[in-house]
């Protein structure tokens, strides 16, 4: 099945690439999750728009992803949550929770699809999370959990 997509897909492509997949995924997964569509000889013309609006919202270039990630790693990010005995959170810090986080802590607005937080963060204390920043360049950043 070709398909456009319309995001940014993990291991797949970014958006306004022409991909091709097996038919259920994306029949039952990128299509429904608004993450593609049906690749047309209309559609191919919209193509261009949606590489047009993502070269506005995508960092400049490796030069400008290494001056955020310089920014990012120097940030200390504090998350506040409820947590019971022993320091497990009631429930478990989130890519929204992150991503506002950085951003009330002076940091860059990030987009949340290109966060990483890897095993969910369940426990108060130190962890670390990636960024993606460009092909070629991801931030490591630490947050401290604390709760509260």
């Amino acid at each position: 099945m070709k398909l456009i997509l319309t995001q940014e897909v993990s291991n797949l492509g970014a958006a306004g690439d022409v991909v091709e997949v097996k038919d259920g995924y994306g029949r039952n997964y990128l299509v429904p999750q608004g993450f593609a569509m049906r690749w047309t000889r209309g559609a191919e013309k919209q193509i261009e728009g949606i590489r047009r609006s993502r070269a506005a919202r995508e960092i400049r270039d490796r030069g400008h992803a290494q001056e955020i990630k310089a920014q990012l790693e120097g940030l200390s990010v504090r998350i506040s949550a409820r947590a019971g005995a022993g320091g497990r959170l009631f429930g478990s810090v989130t890519v929204a929770d992150v991503v506002d986080a950085v951003r009330s802590a002076g940091g860059p607005a990030l987009d949340k699809r290109r966060v990483e937080i890897g095993t969910p963060i369940k426990t108060a204390g130190k962890h670390e999370f990636s960024v993606r920043l460009h092909p070629e360049v991801s931030a490591k950043v630490p947050v401290e959990v604390v709760a509260g």
